[in-house]
């Protein structure tokens, strides 16, 4: 049993007390409303028809109530979580790049160190007049961090911020911190006052960045100690989808309590962040499955479908007598189709009806991987044939 003296750090819904407490939302009132001021209103309209369309193909429910953040230093990845009860186990919604880092392997601990933190934090600030386009403010020093750091220049102003530029902060490019700065409003806006950003230095599973840190760290065994010592929270959440309450020991160490009782999940494979060489690294996708997709009404009648769509598209066919193209896309786990992508053939115009055409009407039966609904990528070829060529 945890002894008494031990200190509440992290879980929704916990509330710090003692000489660590802290106002929750220094910037409370500076969400999305506030942001629209200092950025303009047609900004964060952008934004939200982008997301509710992208949660949408993804199976969330609007708006969201729950949100959790996880950022990996040695992988430059920035992850979201979502999900819309207490209850309910987090899924993943998005995996994003953070552009630039300093430091390297091993929490913060002093001002000028160029150190990314690590460990269990959450968003106690929102600034939309940030000089780095929009910036989410973590709470750095933490309980721990205000034992195990230098007492008088511990640092701060740590953020999650745009412009990709850092020194010890988590950058990403403008455009995709307007979509975390936006989600984060929504569930704060619905009730989320503590918004968790858990920081680790590596994915525990990846083998050649254990061996990266190992040898980087040889000497510096404290280094290693406290990243063994936060592998146990990213492995409940890893195993469950939920989050486990940390506590701060009276030495600043953390100590996870996990609930042994807590439902299993399959743990996701999360491959490249999302850039323009793939788009379709932001989802968690299974390459090998147990049953491929299949359309709904029968392979007949996806093929009477098929050939409906390139007659409606001979109009466009440009003054060419007939045109092959290759779409790809993903079958979600509740059978929508999703990022439907033209990779070979057409033409910008028609391209974009296909795309249109594919993600609004085909509907599956999803991919099944050990009797679980799955996300997996299929490939499909288009022939437009003008009539006169069916001769």
């Amino acid at each position: 049993m945890l002894k008494k003296s031990l200190l509440f750090v992290l879980s929704i819904g916990l509330v710090f007390t003692g000489v660590f407490a802290q106002s929750p939302y220094e910037g409370s009132s500076a969400t999305v409303a506030a942001a629209r001021t200092f950025k303009g209103a047609n900004l964060f309209s952008k934004v939200e028809d982008s997301l509710r369309k992208e949660l949408k193909e993804k199976g969330f429910q609007w708006p969201l109530k729950y949100m959790y953040v996880r950022a990996f230093k040695h992988e430059k990845q920035l992850e979201i979580w979502l999900k819309n009860d207490w209850a309910e186990k987090f899924e993943l919604f998005k995996v994003y790049k953070v552009c630039a880092t300093s430091g390297t392997y091993g929490p913060k601990r002093k001002e000028g160190d160029k150190q990314i933190p690590e460990g269990f934090y959450y968003i106690n600030e929102f600034k939309p007049n940030s000089n780095y386009h929009l910036a989410l403010g973590l709470n750095y020093p933490n309980a721990s961090d205000a034992i195990l750091s230098d007492h008088t220049k511990p640092g701060g102003d740590i953020y999650i911020h745009g412009n990709c530029v850092t020194i010890g902060c988590l950058p990403l490019t403008d455009s995709l911190i307007e979509q975390v700065y936006y989600l984060a409003s929504v569930v704060k806006d619905q009730g989320q006052d503590f918004i968790p950003v858990h920081i680790y230095p590596l994915r525990y599973e990846n083998e050649k960045a254990i061996e990266q840190m190992a040898s980087k760290t040889k000497h510096k065994q404290g280094v290693q100690e406290f990243a063994t010592q936060i592998q146990e929270a990213y492995e409940f959440f890893e195993d469950t989808h939920q989050l486990p309450t940390v506590l701060i020991a009276k030495n600043g160490s953390y100590v996870v309590a996990t609930n042994p009782e807590t439902p299993k999940v399959k743990r996701i494979k999360v491959i490249e962040t999302n850039n323009k060489v793939n788009p379709y690294a932001a989802w968690a996708l299974e390459e090998k499955v147990d049953r491929v997709p299949f359309y709904k009404e029968g392979n007949a009648a996806l093929q009477k479908w098929l050939f409906n769509l390139s007659q409606s598209l001979v109009p466009m066919l440009n003054g060419n007598t007939s045109m092959s193209l290759q779409v790809e896309f993903i079958v979600d786990k509740n059978g929508n189709t999703a990022l439907a992508t033209v990779i070979r053939g057409g033409y910008a115009e028609l391209n974009k009806v296909v795309k249109e055409k594919f993600e609004k009407e085909l509907k599956w039966q999803p991919a099944l991987k050990d009797g679980e609904a799955v996300n997996t990528k299929l490939v499909q070829n288009l022939n437009i044939v003008a009539p006169e060529d069916l001769d």
